[in-house]
């Protein structure tokens, strides 16, 4: 408890540099927030077992050939998904998280890919296993998710990073569709967080065990902490960037910077990973403003 109150407390500073440091700049986190979609998209994708590189992503989005042949679902996922990265950006702001909304979103990432799903709810006889879980009734799942935007609003006073792992966590466990639960899920998470004022977070391929290791744990023993990690890391990093960015820093490779001050290059990621210090992960890269 005590961790996660700090690392809140941490994200509120930083939260109060970036309101300061963004007065004036609205064109250039318009340009932040343009130039990571193409990171939003392949992260989520690859969770959930895409196989595109970030590379092949930014080619996608850009409408350039590739070296070898995709399947079109994979082109739509990547396309679709980028989409409703964009579209949340705005609308989080105007409107409130509603189920039309939940619904209107996963229609935008399925169109294409499963026409006959996207859009809707699961119904009927539409059960679905994720590992050793098996998800709720359908007949169940309206209720379950009007219960956890009731109990998240409920609780609005409370710490953001307890909300939103709790959140995240029940919405997986629902697993309202018959597919792309995961990436609305993700989704979801940033259409809250930029509703109330933060930033969107990443989370990444690379802490991809520790993200299954989560749902594990709160299917297991309905506790939220190791999730409440990741979020509090993923905010604690997209602050990071956007700070490097708006107060003017020369952004150089963590590599580098360790290099220059003759710092144990090792040492440094381990800092970095566990956000002791202000790097951030960039395009695969970890990178520090100076």
């Amino acid at each position: 408890m005590a961790k996660i109150l700090n690392v809140f407390n941490k994200i509120s500073f930083l939260r109060e540099r970036y309101y300061k440091a963004s007065s004036g700049k609205e064109a250039l986190i318009k340009l932040i927030a343009e130039a990571e979609v193409a990171e939003q998209v392949y992260n989520s994708n690859a969770i959930e077992n895409s196989k595109l590189t970030l590379e092949e992503t930014e080619k996608i989005l850009l409408q350039i050939n590739l070296d070898r042949y995709i399947s079109e679902r994979e082109i739509f996922e990547a396309k679709n998904l980028a989409r409703v990265v964009s579209y949340i950006d705005k609308k989080a702001k105007e409107q409130e998280l509603t189920l039309g909304i939940i619904l209107f979103l996963h229609k935008m990432l399925i169109s294409n890919i499963r026409d006959d799903v996207a859009g809707r709810f699961r119904a009927d006889n539409e059960y679905v296993r994720v590992g050793n879980h098996i998800a709720p009734n359908p007949k169940e799942v309206v209720e379950r998710l009007e219960k956890m935007l009731a109990g998240y609003n409920a609780v609005s006073h409370e710490n953001i990073i307890k909300r939103i792992a709790k959140l995240h966590l029940t919405f997986e466990h629902i697993h309202p569709f018959v597919d792309g639960n995961g990436r609305i899920g993700r989704v979801i998470n940033n259409y809250l967080l930029i509703r109330e004022g933060f930033v969107p977070v990443n989370i990444k391929f690379i802490d991809r065990k520790m993200y299954y290791e989560a749902f594990k744990e709160f299917d297991k023993k309905g506790m939220a902490a190791i999730m409440e990690e990741i979020v509090g890391k993923a905010l604690t990093n997209s602050y990071h960037k956007r700070l490097a960015y708006l107060e003017g820093k020369k952004i150089i490779a963590l590599a580098d910077y360790a290099k220059n001050n003759k710092l144990s290059h090792s040492n440094l990621i381990n800092k970095a990973t566990r956000q002791t210090i202000e790097a951030f992960l960039e395009k695969n890269v970890w990178k520090i403003g100076v």
